[in-house]
C-alpha cells in the first residue's frame, strides 16, 4: 500500500482569544516521529511563558502507511478537554504526518471542559486552514556509500530524477535521498548497476 495521504502543505500558526484567554495553534508536516516531537519541544522552548503547550500528533511509521503513531497530551488540562480533541480534527480530516502543538496563555476566566474542547478543537482548525492541506506520495529514506570515483555518476543520477538528497564527504560520500516508495526500487537497481554494484545501498 504506497497510496498518497493528506498533510499539510506548510508550517502556520493561527490565534484567537476566548474570553480573555489566548490561543495559537502551531502546524507543520513532519516525516517521522522524531521530527513531531522536535516541533512539540521546540514551541514548548518558544512558549515557555504560555498557561499550556497542548501537543498532538499523526505520524506514519513505515512508508506504506500502515502504522500509524498517533499522540495528544492534555498538557495540565482537565483529562480530554485538549489533546484528545486536537487529534480528533487530524483524524476528522484524515490528516497524516502532521503535529500540531496548541499554545494557551490563560485570561483569568475558566472555560469549562466544553470551552476547552471548542477552543482547542478551532486552535487546530484555522491553524490546518492557514496552512493548506496538499496531498503527499509516501517516501522513503535510502542511504548510498560510494567512493569519491563514483560519487559524481551518483550525484547525477538523483539530480537527473529530482530526488532530494544530502551528501556528506569523508573518506568515502555518504548520500541520504528521499525517494517516493513506488521508485526506491528502481532507483536502487540504477544506481548499483551505475556504479557496476560497488555502491553499498540500505
Amino acid at each position: 500500500m504506497t497510496d498518497a495521504y493528506a498533510t499539510v502543505a506548510d508550517a502556520a500558526t493561527a490565534s484567537f482569544e476566548v474570553q480573555g484567554s489566548e490561543f495559537l495553534g502551531h502546524v507543520r508536516p513532519v516525516e517521522s516521529v522524531e521530527a513531531a516531537e522536535a516541533f512539540v519541544d521546540r514551541v514548548r522552548e518558544n512558549y515557555a511563558d504560555a498557561t499550556h503547550n497542548v501537543p498532538a500528533y499523526r505520524v506514519r511509521t513505515d512508508p506504506d502507511g500502515e502504522f500509524l503513531r498517533e499522540y495528544s497530551s492534555d498538557d495540565g488540562e482537565p483529562s480530554g478537554s485538549a489533546g484528545k480533541p486536537a487529534l480528533s480534527v487530524l483524524e476528522g480530516q484524515d490528516l497524516e504526518n502532521v503535529a500540531v502543538v496548541i499554545t494557551r496563555y490563560y485570561g483569568g476566566t475558566n472555560l469549562g471542559v466544553g470551552g476547552l474542547v471548542r477552543a482547542y478543537s478551532r486552535a487546530v482548525k484555522d491553524a490546518v486552514e492557514a496552512a493548506g492541506v496538499a496531498e503527499r506520495e509516501p517516501h522513503e529514506r535510502v542511504a548510498i556509500d560510494v567512493a569519491y570515483d563514483d560519487s559524481g555518476t551518483v550525484r547525477s543520477i538523483l539530480e537527473s530524477e529530482g530526488h532530494e538528497f544530502e551528501a556528506s564527504y569523508d573518506e568515502a560520500v555518504a548520500f541520504e535521498v528521499s525517494v517516493p516508495v513506488a521508485a526506491a526500487e528502481a532507483l536502487r537497481d540504477r544506481i548499483r548497476s551505475a556504479t557496476s554494484g560497488r555502491a553499498e545501498i540500505e
